[in-house]
């Protein structure tokens, strides 16, 4: 019999609906954003109870590393915290892990991978599973039993033990990743560093193959596969506070990244804007974005497609700390160009604009071994009057070192790119630095409070001497 007659079979006698066509990915600069199904999506399993969480962050190129500690005895991972995505997925075996399209970023071969054969607690995830229909984006349970190649007395009785199939998880920014589902224990600090607990059974990809993805990733989005569903946090929350990006490479400089109780409590000073729930990405953070302000006067009024949904689900602010820059609606973009040229005095440099793509370059003079340069502020008005004024460095970086008494400094916003689904706008890691962001799971709310991080990554016990 061939599969397609034993999953009509299947269907027919069981009165499931049958499988939709598999969603494909456009191309973006969004990272993460895979299509989640509404209607029969399989049930989550229920999540470890956890207090507290506390872990550093390492600033590394573009973004933030996670230590994952997998396996027994534990394996130690860097991998990228993003909250534009679910799945996390580690590099399998030193040897065989291959990233396609890395030419920029050889360094991958540098860094540990994980090797189930040196665990004694790792094993397959079953095909039964719900996470294993979750990764393969299926609305029907035995999508995956019969891709697995189970009989039908065995899908029907629930009682097949074959291994879930391989997947491959498309990012919106165009990379993929291939691999195998994998469980394994996973060992993480209480809310005092000096506390471990160990999470059994918890759920990853092991990846051998990627596509312009050279480091793993622990997804902190709101699906049944995410680091915040799989430990129980998704009925409390989490907060950041990304240290800037001049401690790259520093493992003594971490950010604090707080899960639990301890990171939405005693934070009534801080302001908060709202969730929004997009219908078609349902496992992402939206917020609603209505003003953009420039220095103490101009005020840039932005498209309401930046705060509200269309009937397809598309629209808002997402937040994604997998992005590195806050990107924008071109017409927004080009007028928040305009709003800061008519304010700045400095000569622009046209070399750097077209060697680094940023559209707002300029030569900055240096006195006395500084050149912090008068930029204009920048606020950003989010729904419920919640207004949130920048750090100037968050907005303005020097491309280089100083040449000549002068420097470079470029605006860090970009343009996104004209499409037809999904976020209208990014909020980028870059500019939520020296921002502590709590994202209130519970109340439906994301907080913001400017924070000096070194500081508070200090109050955690974060930083070393």
């Amino acid at each position: 019999m061939s599969l397609l007659s034993l999953f009509i079979l299947i269907a027919t006698t069981t009165q499931l609906t049958t499988c939709h066509a598999k969603y494909t990915q456009p191309t973006s600069l969004v990272l993460g954003l895979i299509h989640s199904r509404a209607l029969l999506a399989p049930k989550a399993s229920k999540p470890t109870e956890m207090l507290d969480m506390l872990e550093p962050l390492t600033e590394y190129r573009d973004g933030y590393l996670f230590p994952l500690k997998l396996g027994t005895p534990p394996q130690v991972l860097q991998v990228y915290m993003d909250t534009g995505s679910d799945l996390t997925w580690v590099p399998c075996g030193n040897l065989t892990f291959d990233c396609m399209n890395c030419d920029d970023d050889r360094t991958y071969k540098s860094m540990a991978s994980f090797s189930p054969s040196l665990s004694s607690s790792s094993h397959r995830d079953l095909c039964g599973s719900p996470l294993c229909s979750n990764v393969h984006s299926s609305d029907n349970p035995y999508d995956t039993c019969i891709e697995a190649g189970c009989s039908l007395s065995t899908l029907l009785k629930g009682t097949c033990q074959r291994l879930c199939p391989s997947f491959s998880y498309t990012y919106g920014g165009g990379g993929v990743v291939t691999g195998s589902l994998t469980r394994d224990t996973l060992r993480i600090h209480g809310g005092d560093t000096g506390v471990l607990r160990d999470v059994t059974n918890f759920c990853f990809g092991c990846v051998g193959t990627t596509y312009r993805e050279p480091i793993g990733i622990v997804g902190f989005g709101r699906g049944s596969l995410s680091f915040p569903s799989q430990l129980g946090f998704l009925n409390k929350g989490f907060s950041h506070c990304f240290l800037g990006f001049q401690f790259a490479n520093n493992p003594n400089m971490t950010s604090p990244l707080v899960m639990g109780d301890l990171a939405i409590s005693c934070k009534d000073h801080f302001k908060y804007t709202p969730m929004l729930r997009s219908p078609m990405f349902p496992n992402y953070y939206y917020i609603g974005l209505e003003a953009i302000v420039v220095g103490n006067n101009v005020s840039i009024e932005v498209p309401s497609n930046l705060k509200a949904f269309d009937s397809q689900g598309n629209g808002g602010l997402l937040i994604d700390s997998g992005t590195t820059y806050t990107q924008l609606p071109r017409p927004l973009h080009v007028r928040l160009l305009s709003a800061i040229r008519s304010k700045m005095a400095y000569q622009r440099s046209s070399e750097l604009e077209k060697r680094t793509g940023f559209e707002l370059c300029y030569k900055v003079p240096c006195s006395k071994n500084s050149c912090i340069g008068d930029f204009p502020s920048i606020t950003l008005h989010f729904v419920k009057d919640v207004k949130l004024v920048l750090p100037k460095e968050n907005c303005f970086y020097a491309m280089a070192a100083p040449v000549s008494n002068h420097v470079v400094k470029c605006l860090l916003f970009q343009s996104m790119e004209d499409e037809t689904y999904g976020p209208v706008g990014v909020l980028g890691n870059f500019q939520q630095q020296n921002v502590e962001v709590v994202y209130d799971l519970e109340e439906e709310r994301i907080g913001f409070h400017l924070m000096d991080c070194a500081s508070s990554a200090a109050s955690h016990g974060l930083l070393e001497k």
